[in-house]
């Protein structure tokens, strides 16, 4: 009996989510990368799209995928688009599961190209953190049950930016921290997950700041989470929000910084790499490159070769050790999207309907095939289950072979 109780509590302690699921923005580690997918080369509107279902409102926040089920973020109204929504969906069959709706608390002003729903919504396998432009941030758990409900904007009333915020969430261990970056009150939070309650709140430079906060996390289990903007990087403790080390560069307002164990790829200055580890005091420059500059999409890593996709459709593939330009291969349209990595092949979608897959382990990059699926794309695609899941102004795709 004893036996069977410590095998039960085991169980119970275990994570409720698998290597396969995509978490958050970028991916559950933020690297935009299923290194063991196996998602289609080849698709269109009547090829290897296991479904395709009409979203209500609008939305430029990515899917994100938890067990078997999508999760992803909506907002419409008929002046402003005060009433949010978290959707979620069978990922085998695409039925609608739930659908939950509330009545924002904050400015819902934004450019005609975003949307309230624009941050992509978070989770830690047990809850769903969907967060808006509005400075809203909601808990349910995986069924849809409130768990708690913050409106930032009531705490703070002068937070905020008249053509939208755009940071999404991320979950680092018991803490949810959420990057309000406006010309008004602009500071950072962590959120207890469980209660809701505020565990700290940081100011930061006023100023306009779209990037998504990033976490550098450590072989022992320590993390950390760096918050980038105009003046610098900054690493927090999680559970505290002391700071652990700051580096002084001038960081981008749009791309987000990408993390492996012990570097961080951070846009400034074009790319600035940085030796850092979740127990130092300081982060320590390793080298920058002017030709490796992201435009809208965060940089992405596999292997010794780091990705990047400017605005204007360049594919450059880099090393890592260096920062050696390797290739470059043109692609077409304008990008938003951060790209995201299946096997050894990019998927790249951009604003005018168009997914180009890109073979990855060819000597200088090659375009296997251009998806023609009409709407456009600014939200980043979720990689689970060989399922490739995209998210346009209209519709909720998945790509994965019969």
């Amino acid at each position: 009996m004893r036996r069977s109780l410590l095998i039960l509590s085991a169980l119970f302690l275990l994570p409720l989510f698998t290597a396969a699921d995509w978490l958050q923005f970028r991916g559950s580690d933020n690297g935009s990368v299923a290194a063991d997918a196996k998602v289609p080369t080849t698709f269109s509107p009547t090829e290897n799209v296991a479904w395709k279902i009409p979203l209500p409102g609008k939305g430029t926040s990515g899917p994100i995928v938890v067990g078997d089920r999508v999760y992803v973020t909506a907002s419409m109204g008929p002046v402003v688009q005060d009433r949010l929504m978290v959707l979620c969906y069978d990922a085998k069959s695409g039925k609608q599961l739930w659908k939950r709706e509330f009545w924002a608390t904050g400015r819902c002003f934004h450019h005609p190209t975003m949307a309230n729903a624009t941050p992509t919504p978070a989770s830690d396998g047990k809850n769903i953190y969907a967060f808006y432009s509005s400075n809203d941030l909601v808990c349910l758990d995986l069924d849809g049950n409130l768990q708690w409900y913050r409106g930032l904007a009531h705490d703070y009333p002068k937070a905020g930016n008249d053509i939208g915020m755009a940071s999404s969430p991320i979950v680092v261990g018991e803490t949810v921290v959420v990057q309000i970056e406006n010309q008004g009150d602009s500071f950072a939070a962590g959120i207890n997950t469980a209660t809701g309650e505020t565990r700290w709140r940081v100011p930061r430079k006023a100023g306009a700041n779209w990037a998504s906060p990033a976490a550098l996390r450590g072989k022992d289990g320590k993390n950390v989470v760096l918050l980038q903007s105009s003046d610098g990087l900054t690493a927090y403790e999680p559970l505290t929000g002391e700071v652990v080390w700051k580096y002084d560069v001038a960081c981008s307002g749009i791309p987000s910084a990408t993390t492996t164990a012990d570097r961080v790829y951070l846009p400034a200055n074009g790319l600035t790499v940085l030796d850092a580890s979740t127990t130092a005091t300081s982060a320590e420059l390793a080298w920058d490159s002017n030709l490796l500059g992201p435009g809208n999409a965060s940089p992405v890593i596999q292997g010794d070769k780091i990705y990047i996709l400017p605005k204007g459709g360049v594919l450059t593939c880099g090393s890592i050790k260096k920062g050696e330009v390797l290739w470059k291969l043109r692609l077409k349209g304008t990008f938003w999207a951060t790209p995201v990595i299946a096997g050894q092949h990019m998927y790249c979608a951009n604003q005018d309907g168009q997914v180009f897959v890109v073979n990855l382990a060819s000597d200088n990059g090659e375009i296997v095939s251009t998806a023609e699926l009409t709407e456009p794309f600014l939200a980043s695609p979720a990689v689970a289950g060989d399922a490739l899941f995209l998210r346009s102004d209209k519709s909720l795709f998945k790509i994965a072979s019969p």
